[in-house]
């Protein structure tokens, strides 16, 4: 699997070369890394050179299948079953992992869940619990093992998948909206802590991208182009838009960077309804 990615084709003006990413001999781990945004992001890492474990709660299959890919081309991956909302499962991955490659460079906090709509005095609340002990607990415990790691190595990158909705209200998903926010404001105290040793947290938010988790949406006509109407750029986003953009932020690239959220939304945090006066 090639080791390189070109950001920029042919240089330009009087820049010597063309910008490029290598991650070549990085060890990254993806949590949700076998569907939508996640496998996405795993397949990139590799071709961009990374070590990706792929992490997995269901379908195995889909995991061991998209490690024989990258292995076929290449690169170099493994599979890891976890349940992140469960501290000791996060610790036993952590520690396949050491076993395996002797640490971590890249962990990518993708593994998430939206959870039952329903309004905040309607909820059960062990659905509005599972999402939070998922969406930011999990990722939490994902993060403490990885910086425990990176911090005495002095380097290494933390990047957790928030949402457009960690600054824009969502009905009927009050414990996703709050669990992306607080991700949101977890990563920026992160990236405080670990910033003198080198090591630099940040986040990604999508907008609304094509994956299986909102199928309903996009394959019915009407509620695609409600959606749309919300989307400056009046397209839906593929995952792979959202992958690339990790491949940057976890890279050299991006050194300068920490304690931020990156928005790969198609403008819909800019609130198109506004472009026609308020």
């Amino acid at each position: 699997m090639g080791s390189i990615t070109r950001l920029c084709g042919v240089p330009v003006g009087g820049y010597p070369e063309a910008m490029e990413i290598t991650l070549s001999g990085k060890r990254a781990l993806i949590t949700g890394g076998n569907s939508g945004i996640g496998a996405a992001i795993a397949t990139e890492l590799a071709k961009a050179g990374a070590k990706v474990a792929i992490n997995y709660v269901r379908h195995p299959e889909i995991a061991q299948r998209m490690v024989e890919d990258i292995q076929q081309a290449g690169g170099e991956a493994l599979c890891i079953e976890a349940d992140v909302s469960k501290s000791e499962s996060v610790a036993r991955m952590f520690t396949k992992l050491d076993d395996a490659w002797g640490g971590i460079d890249i962990l990518v906090n993708n593994a998430g869940i939206d959870g039952v709509k329903a309004d905040s005095w309607d909820v059960e609340l062990k659905d509005w619990e599972e999402v939070i002990n998922i969406d930011l607990i999990g990722s939490f415990y994902c993060a403490r093992e990885a910086l425990k790691r990176m911090v005495p190595q002095k380097s290494g990158v933390v990047l957790s998948t928030t949402s457009v909705h960690e600054v824009i209200a969502w009905t009927g998903h009050s414990a996703y909206t709050a669990s992306k926010a607080s991700l949101s404001m977890l990563t920026k105290t992160l990236a405080q802590e670990a910033a003198p040793y080198g090591v630099r947290v940040l986040a990604l938010a999508p907008g609304a991208i094509k994956t299986a988790i909102n199928e309903n949406v996009w394959s019915n006509a009407e509620s695609m182009q409600d959606l749309l109407e919300k989307i400056p750029l009046r397209r839906i986003g593929e995952p792979e838009e959202v992958a690339r953009i990790a491949v940057v932020l976890v890279s050299d690239v991006a050194s300068y960077m920490t304690g931020r959220t990156v928005f790969v939304d198609g403008g819909m945090t800019d609130y198109p309804d506004f472009a026609h006066g308020g």
